[in-house]
């Protein structure tokens, strides 16, 4: 199990309502179930359509359930931007 650090930006901060939270995950797909539920569902709704970025690095189309977090990283939550 890691602490690491979600960080909200754009519509994902509005919906959760805080820059940030902390938790304790040994995955990604681990962590943004525990973020969900702490925030609720306006958050899970817009969780389902974002981009993550862990370590500065792009997630991409690898299954949340297999990216491996470690102490202290940080997971940055894009939702889509328009006309980018």
């Amino acid at each position: 199990m890691a602490r690491i650090v979600v960080r909200y930006w754009a519509a994902a901060r509005e919906a959760a309502g805080v820059e940030q939270d902390e938790v304790d995950a040994p995955t990604l797909a681990v962590a943004l179930d525990d973020v969900a539920r702490l925030r609720g569902t306006a958050l899970a709704t817009v969780l389902a359509r974002c981009a993550f970025l862990l370590d500065e690095v792009p997630v991409g189309r690898r299954d949340p359930q297999e990216v491996d977090l470690r102490e202290g990283s940080v997971v940055e939550v894009l939702p889509p931007f328009a006309g980018g």
